[in-house]
């Protein structure tokens, strides 16, 4: 909420690569908690590829919601336990930013631990999956000690917070050991697994470069899960808020709910 109009982004829509999955919807609307009228809005592609939103929040704040319906392979994500690292001479050019330190990932501080811990495990898939291993034992997941200012070498040394501190710790590691690694964030159900008492919300994870493709590690939940919807990619959390506003702002209620749902048209393409 705010007292005088506000420019803002949005990072709420799948990510491009998802949308031949929508199925439903999405139904958005984006009111004036004032008057109740709809406030325009205009939508791009950033320099990562993720869909935003630009619009004026208008004063007394706006209600943003969003509805659909997304068609997933149900499959888990993809493990191959054989994916070699890459030497880093021979990375794309367009993969290197991802080996660099960001915001929340340092890199260069974080480094001689990485090799101490790291170091003598096998490239690849291993190390990868070992530094995963590493961060869900070292990091308590607590929603109420969340801040939006913790960095990788902060959540390590407090040893406390929430899946952006997870992925950032993880993405931070595999840095070091010169393997490129991306933020992403997203919706995640309780899918396949049981209900975790947390309550939904955005859910972070991270991709591992290795043999030549992007694989979707996660270190919070540190197994491979169903249903990851993806809706934005970065270096960290600093490229992709899920709300960036120019001025300040105040987020009164957020409230994310990711269900499995089967409905007639997706059973009808299944069977044919």
């Amino acid at each position: 909420m705010s007292h005088i109009p506000t420019p803002a982004i949005l990072l709420l829509d799948p990510h491009p690569t998802r949308h031949t999955d929508i199925v439903r919807g999405p139904t958005s609307t984006i009111r004036s908690l004032s008057t109740g009228n709809d406030v325009p809005h205009a939508a791009y592609v950033d320099g990562f590829g993720n869909r935003c939103r630009r619009l004026v929040i208008p004063p007394g704040g706006v209600a943003f919601a969003n509805d659909m319906i997304v068609v997933d392979s149900g499959m888990v994500d993809v493990v191959d336990r054989d994916a070699p690292e890459i030497f880093p001479g021979d990375l794309p050019s367009e993969v290197l930013e991802y080996t660099l330190a960001s915001r929340y990932c340092e890199v260069d501080e974080l480094s001689p631990i990485a090799w101490q811990l790291f170091g003598n495990f096998a490239p690849g898939w291993n190390r990868v999956q070992q530094i995963c291993n590493f961060v869900n034992a070292q990091i308590r997941f607590d929603y109420q000690l969340a801040r939006n200012t913790r960095t990788a070498g902060q959540a390590l040394a407090e040893g406390v917070g929430v899946c952006r501190d997870f992925t950032h710790l993880a993405v931070a590691l595999c840095r070091c050991m010169n393997i490129p690694a991306r933020y992403c964030n997203g919706y995640l159900g309780d899918i396949g697994v049981p209900r975790d008492p947390a309550p939904m919300d955005y859910n972070a994870w991270f991709e591992a470069y290795l043999g030549g493709q992007w694989f979707t590690f996660d270190a919070r939940h540190n197994m491979p899960r169903v249903g990851r919807i993806l809706v934005a990619r970065g270096r960290d959390a600093a490229d992709i808020p899920m709300i960036h506003t120019f001025g300040p702002h105040i987020l009164q209620r957020f409230e994310v709910i990711t269900e499995e749902v089967i409905c007639e048209r997706i059973r009808d393409s299944v069977d044919r």
